[in-house]
């Protein structure tokens, strides 16, 4: 019998009879991070570590030994959710035939390259090995450039399972597989029954829920599969999974209201079959992205999927001949058959045709796949020759394009959903499409039965409503004590508020008699956004007349950096007034890194400002990082504004997002963007937007609208707007040449 230290330890043996002479196993019960260490060093096969029940501040863990089959080294907590593993924690593990299970991450983030590593280092990884009922929760480092992995999968037949992963916000893939290294290739991994739930958009590249290897070795094989995970709104980038390896098999996962895409980006031979893509018509929903050779795409389900160009519901894209390894290998030999596809919006192929990607599909086949639009657009887009894929015994209910009709039939297919919530022909003699016992994971069947899959975002207005008195304090003391959802109704009067107000919370101010609550402030910002917070404003009005004589002040803006969580802004119905007491006075202003979901603005007046309204251009370095979302401008008014009313920014030549999205309707304009400090001379500056909607506005004695067009096809629509001036719009496309692609059309000139 070995001996161990005491120190916190307590021990029950457990007596297995292997052999006669073979040592007892142990079970030890650990209290301290110093018990641990004692013992980790000596675990043997069939040894069992339980972490006793609490909070583990700093713990970095390593899981190290040689197990065996019917004897694994056992790590696991005293009770299954109970162990919480905080501050700069990580798990290592190292060895054969270890097991992890049980563990909560949340309130910090690694000290490390990963929360969960099979590897001690470069030299010592894990094989056989284990991870089951873990729990990663918002475990974010809190520089969000700053990036991480939540799981870094290395070595050989190792299993990922039961996992419950959700909010990464942090740069770098949730969970990676490795195979930088020969004994990490060819390495039958499985990652199975896994949740994962809400990733929010990052905002640039870098926000993958799933990578299996890497560009560099994606000549490899890796024979990873990945079974029965359920993707729950996973929406950091336009790639969810990205299979940068061959030979892998990804079947019966289930893609939720997720936007992006399943997408094949390097290596040969996978296989994509049975998985179930549900869109529910959410904006930018994909499904599966087609490069490089011997892909197999059989019996998948996508429904409901509106995301287009390479986060279209399906896509098939070109290649660059002779291509390097780290650019886009042709489509060869692609096997695409017995798909269904319903209210798919968009079915792309040849997808990403420009100079450099010139070679088109060769030697594919496209075959009983099943296509079925309600609204009776046909889907498909050709941006090239697209006769090196053969079309037989497809089935739509639609005309396709011309190069299409010869292999797909059209006919009015009747539908029914079946028991498993799927839509089938309602006649058993169309064999077009997925076959009909086509199982569905059940997201309950995923992750961990004892923790939560709570939703993401906190709603405005869906928490308790409380009555604020007419005084400055009321209101400080109202803010600090509400719950996220809250809802303060202020009492009518003026309120002179000497502080910054951090907002950490989802909050809505509201006033109970509209235009009859007046807040002015004392510092240099009214509102400052903090982690967590999101802010709606209504009916108030709020002056800039008590703030400090100086420059760069605003009403609202985010911390000036280092915030990781997205946040929301909301304000209707209210009066911004003399933001004047000093030039470049903006009303919302961007920290660096911050990222907005939503800025909505409707409804509102605006009057006698010396800076910006929207000033949503602090990243210049042009790496595609941007500010915001979605921005949504509707029914306000403007007047005597120096600065611009919106300054977006989207620099770089990254196609991996889909954003910003900009909507600009109904607006009136009088005396806007003339200031002499306002250097982009424009009303409306926009720089690399993605989608860009301005229609129905009024623009009088105010600077041109500028839109300037980067990367990603960018959809601008300018229409039925009136000016006072002629050359009110400055359009033009920085990287490739010729005329500019916005819509522009039904847009007035009206005599002044």
């Amino acid at each position: 019998m070995r001996l161990i230290p005491v120190y916190s330890i307590s021990v029950s043996l457990l007596t297995l009879t292997f052999f006669a002479a073979q040592i007892s196993a142990k079970e030890y019960f650990v209290e301290s991070e110093q018990a641990y260490n004692e013992i980790a060093s000596n675990l043997v096969a069939g040894d069992k570590v339980v972490l006793k029940n609490g909070t583990w501040k700093d713990f970095e863990i390593l899981l190290k030994g040689q197990g065996k089959k019917e004897a694994p080294i056992v790590l696991t907590a005293e009770n299954k959710g109970q162990v919480v593993l905080t501050g700069q924690s990580n798990l290592r593990l190292a060895g054969k035939y270890l097991v992890a299970s049980g563990l909560v991450f949340k309130n910090g983030y690694t000290p490390s390259s990963a929360v969960i590593e099979f590897r001690r280092n470069k030299k010592e990884l894990a094989f056989h090995s284990r991870v089951t009922e873990m729990v990663i929760d918002n475990y974010n480092n809190p520089d969000k450039q700053e990036s991480d992995y939540w799981v870094g999968m290395y070595g050989q037949y190792n299993r990922l399972d039961h996992n419950h992963i959700v909010g990464k916000r942090n740069k770098g893939v949730t969970v990676a597989v490795r195979l930088n290294s020969e004994q990490s290739q060819q390495n039958h991994h499985k990652i199975d029954h896994n949740y994962f739930g809400y990733r929010p958009t990052f905002g640039s590249n870098g926000g993958e829920t799933l990578r299996i290897g890497t560009s560099h070795y994606s000549l490899s094989n890796s024979y990873t599969m990945v079974e029965n995970n359920y993707f729950e709104q996973t929406n950091g980038e336009v790639e969810i999974i990205s299979v940068k390896s061959g030979k892998n098999t990804l079947r019966g996962n289930v893609f939720y209201e997720a936007r992006g895409t399943l997408t094949l980006r390097h290596g040969n031979g996978n296989i994509i079959e049975e998985n179930i893509f549900i869109g529910n018509g959410v904006e930018h929903t994909g499904g599966i992205r087609v490069i490089n050779k011997h892909q197999v795409i059989r019996n998948n389900y996508l429904e409901g999927l509106t995301g287009y160009r390479f986060g279209s519901g399906f896509t098939v894209m070109n290649g660059v001949p002779n291509s390097p390894i780290n650019r886009y290998h042709q489509v060869e030999n692609a096997i695409i058959e017995n798909n269904t596809m319903i209210n798919v919006s968009h079915i792309q192929l040849a997808a990403g045709s420009d100079d450099e990607r010139s070679a088109v599909p060769i030697n594919s086949v496209m075959k009983n796949n099943l296509i079925v639009n309600d609204n009776q657009q046909q889907p498909f887009t050709a941006f090239d020759d697209v006769s090196g894929i053969k079309l037989s015994g497809n089935i739509a209910n639609t005309d396709v394009i011309p190069e299409l009709k010869y292999g797909v039939e059209k006919n009015n297919v009747s539908l029914t959903r079946l028991k498993n919530g799927l839509m089938y022909p309602t006649s058993s003699n169309i064999k077009a499409g997925a076959k009909r016992d086509l199982a569905i994971i059940d997201k309950n069947k995923t992750g961990v039965s004892w923790y939560p899959k709570t939703p993401a975002i906190i709603a405005f207005d869906s928490g308790k409503k409380h009555s604020v008195d007419a005084n400055p304090k009321a209101l400080l003391s109202a803010i600090d004590k509400a719950r996220s959802g809250d809802i303060l109704e202020l009492s009518s009067g003026q309120y002179d508020v000497p502080k910054l107000i951090k907002i950490d919370k989802t909050l809505t101010l509201t006033a109970k008699e509209k235009g009859k609550v007046k807040l002015t402030f004392e510092r240099s910002t009214l509102f400052e956004l903090h982690d967590g917070g999101s802010l709606k404003l209504e009916g108030l009005t709020i002056s800039g007349e008590s703030s400090p004589d100086s420059t760069g002040n605003s009403v609202v803006r985010t911390k000036k950096w280092g915030m990781v969580d997205n946040y929301r802004f909301v304000m209707t119905h209210s009066k911004l007034l003399d933001l004047n007491i000093n030039h470049s006075f903006h009303f919302f202003v961007t920290g660096k890194g911050a990222f907005a979901d939503e800025i909505t603005l409707s409804n509102n007046a605006f009057e006698n400002v010396t800076g910006d309204i929207l000033r949503l251009n602090s990243e210049i370095e042009d790496l595609g990082i941007y500010n915001a979302e979605y921005v949504t401008l509707e029914s306000n008014t403007f007047n005597n504004i120096e600065g611009g009313i919106v300054k977006l920014y989207r620099g770089g030549s990254d196609e991996s997002t889909f954003g910003p999205h900009l909507s600009m309707t109904h607006n009136t304009l009088n005396n806007v963007g003339l200031g002499k400090r306002n250097k982009a001379n424009a009303s409306l500056y926009v720089h690399g937007v993605q989608v860009t909607s301005i229609k129905n506005n009024r623009f009088v004695q105010s600077a041109p609208i500028v839109v300037e067009h980067t990367v990603g096809e960018p959809k601008t629509t300018i229409t039925n707007n009136t000016f006072d001036v002629e050359n009110a719009l400055s359009i033009t496309e920085l990287r490739v040449s010729g005329p500019h692609t916005a819509d522009v059309n039904n847009n007035k000139v009206l005599a002044k």
